[in-house]
């Protein structure tokens, strides 16, 4: 079973994040090893900081207004394994290692999984 890696807050990298309107920044999450791209979540301030002092991946649900840690219903969880923000400081990469099944709560390994104009990915 994978462990937790802390990452180091550095205020002046928090600094450099710019959260929109509401206070999210989005965060894309990659797998390690393959850097096939996963998933897409929101994090405000307080789930970037809770992601990079418990080595988990944790995010914002916009549609229900808390917290959430993946993988603490599913058992698919993200163990962060490095953590990088864009130039601009308005997008978030999380590099992880991913347990179980995968990140799509559909089942799938990523959420990417349907192509535009992929005519067997539509019937899923």
């Amino acid at each position: 079973m994978p462990t937790a890696t802390p990452i180091g807050i550095a205020e002046h990298d928090l600094s450099q994040v710019a959260f929109n309107a509401d206070g999210l920044v989005p965060a894309i999450v990659q797998e390690q090893g393959t850097r096939q791209v996963l998933m897409l979540g929101w994090m405000n301030e307080e789930a970037l900081r809770r992601t990079l002092t418990t080595g988990r991946s944790w995010f914002w649900s916009r549609s229900r207004q808390e917290y959430w840690c993946k993988g603490e219903t599913s058992g698919d969880r993200q163990w962060v394994r490095e953590a990088y923000y864009d130039c601009d400081g308005d997008a978030v990469l999380l590099v992880v290692e991913q347990e179980g099944k995968g990140a799509c709560h559909t089942g799938e390994h990523t959420c990417f999984y349907r192509a535009f104009g992929d005519a067997d990915a539509q019937t899923k």
